[in-house]
């Protein structure tokens, strides 16, 4: 399983008509993972497993996972035992999320259940549980993470956090997963939804900068919409991210020629390694374009998230990308080409010597 995209359900709260409308139209932009929660559940045992068991159905037949919140108190309501699994087989589950943890002992022997089910572990609590868990030997190709999600602003987690929890569960190269919101999207499982983000920075950005970010961090395999339901255009625009580059949003400078937008678009960048306190540079495009006129225009001082073009008086480095990382005074020798946009500025932190990354024209 390679990095992938997620939605969630919450049957509560939908009709199944319209939650089967809607994992179409999420497989329509090659969703491959579903969300879905029992947490917050209140019908009868046998409603529950008639009404799960045919989406959950539905869901597997598309090609997707469908994993299952639970905590110690599904356990008890619905009358299943740690020892016996049978009921989410029986229901068409993918696996379980572990809302709660156990004792390590319970964790390690639920990912040897003979239904093949997934064993998923909160990720989202800087302890060593996943430690613990590993010291009993448990079936690695069934673990895997996931971290909450935050209906209530402010309560996110905090970056340092996160990252310090991610890498928890990834120096044991488990699958990890964590969520965004989809703004458009209005459906939670609870009653308070200012947003189900895992996050709290990504509450108030838009929804491909949140998922960018995730797969950015290398530390987040499948990015889940926690809110139902995301719009067709969402869906499409998450499709679309390479989950495996850094893609940047820019908004071009009104005196940008086209040879320079076409260099902005498609040269292939990467960051040189010999890398600076100022700057990213890409310098391939001074090579291949060294004899094409660069005429000066938008000269001023540049700030983080500007990206810049030699001009004809630049010498050698006529051609040449550079993407600022810190303020920089004006040069006439530089034309400021494009920029940005202010809610993606952050990523660019995320840019290593050696990486790849590529620019998109803001729609």
């Amino acid at each position: 399983m390679g990095k992938q995209i997620g939605v969630s359900i919450y049957p509560e709260h939908s009709t199944i008509k319209e939650i089967k409308a809607y994992l179409d139209l999420a497989a329509k932009y090659n969703v491959k993972k579903v969300f879905s929660c029992l947490l917050s559940v209140t019908k009868p045992v046998e409603e529950i497993k008639k009404e799960f068991k045919e989406i959950n159905a539905y869901t597997v037949n598309l090609g997707m996972e469908l994993m299952l919140d639970v905590s110690p108190r599904v356990f008890s309501t619905l009358g299943i035992s740690y020892d016996d699994l049978s009921f989410f087989s029986d229901i068409s589950a993918t696996g379980i999320r572990l809302d709660m943890g156990f004792d390590g002992v319970v964790e390690a022997k639920m990912t040897h259940n003979p239904y093949g089910l997934d064993i998923e572990i909160n990720m989202s609590n800087d302890v060593a549980g996943i430690d613990n868990i590993m010291s009993y030997r448990p079936n690695t190709d069934r673990l895997i993470g996931c971290h909450n999600f935050y209906p209530q602003e402010y309560t996110g987690l905090r970056l340092s956090h996160f990252m310090s929890c991610s890498e928890r569960f990834k120096k044991f190269n488990l699958k990890t997963s964590a969520f965004v919101s989809a703004p458009s999207a209005k459906i939670g499982p609870w009653p308070v939804m200012d947003g189900l983000v895992t996050l709290e920075m990504h509450r108030r950005l838009p929804l491909t900068a949140q998922a960018k970010h995730l797969f950015a961090t290398g530390l987040i395999d499948t990015v889940i919409i926690g809110n139902m339901y995301a719009s067709e255009e969402e869906l499409k625009a998450l499709s679309e991210i390479d989950p495996d580059i850094i893609s940047l949003e820019v908004e071009f400078a009104p005196g940008t020629t086209e040879l320079e937008k076409d260099i902005v678009l498609n040269s292939p960048h990467f960051n040189r390694g010999d890398i600076n306190d100022y700057m990213i540079r890409s310098t391939m495009s001074r090579v291949v374009y060294k004899d094409r006129p660069f005429p000066i225009h938008d000269v001023s001082t540049l700030s983080k998230g500007d990206i810049i073009i030699g001009n004809d008086l630049f010498g050698q480095y006529k051609g040449e990308l550079q993407l600022c990382i810190n303020d920089l005074p004006e040069d006439g020798r530089k034309n400021c080409v494009a920029r940005i946009i202010d809610a993606e500025i952050f990523l660019i932190d995320y840019i290593k010597a050696w990486d790849r990354f590529k620019f998109i024209e803001k729609k």
